[in-house]
């Protein structure tokens, strides 16, 4: 098992990068995954993105779609992968602290 070193604090994470424990995200968690996942700065869309992640995954217990964080954020497809290179699933939802999306995302 990986682990991710954040300042004091020792993240375990997957075979795939992701939080073993996602309630041991904080921002330093997400400015340490965001350097692994190429994003060398977490810009306020950046922010937009994972807070909007983040409360969708705790009031649904899922990783929205695609098409519903186009709709809900106002950012097309391109910008999310402009901000997130890995993309929706593999990016963002890896940086904002959620588990590993399972199917679509």
């Amino acid at each position: 098992m990986a682990q991710l070193q954040v300042g004091d604090l020792t993240v375990e994470l997957d075979e795939d990068g992701f939080l073993e424990d996602h309630s041991a995200w904080n921002e330093d968690v997400a400015h340490a995954l965001a350097a692994t996942e190429e994003v060398e700065e977490l810009t306020e869309d950046h922010w937009k993105m994972i807070n909007y992640l983040r409360d969708y995954y705790e009031q649904f217990g899922v990783a929205p779609m695609v098409r519903k964080m186009v709709k809900d954020t106002g950012y097309d497809q391109k910008k999310i992968y402009e901000l997130f290179p890995a993309g929706p699933g593999k990016g963002a939802c890896k940086i904002a602290g959620l588990p590993k999306p399972t199917g679509c995302v």
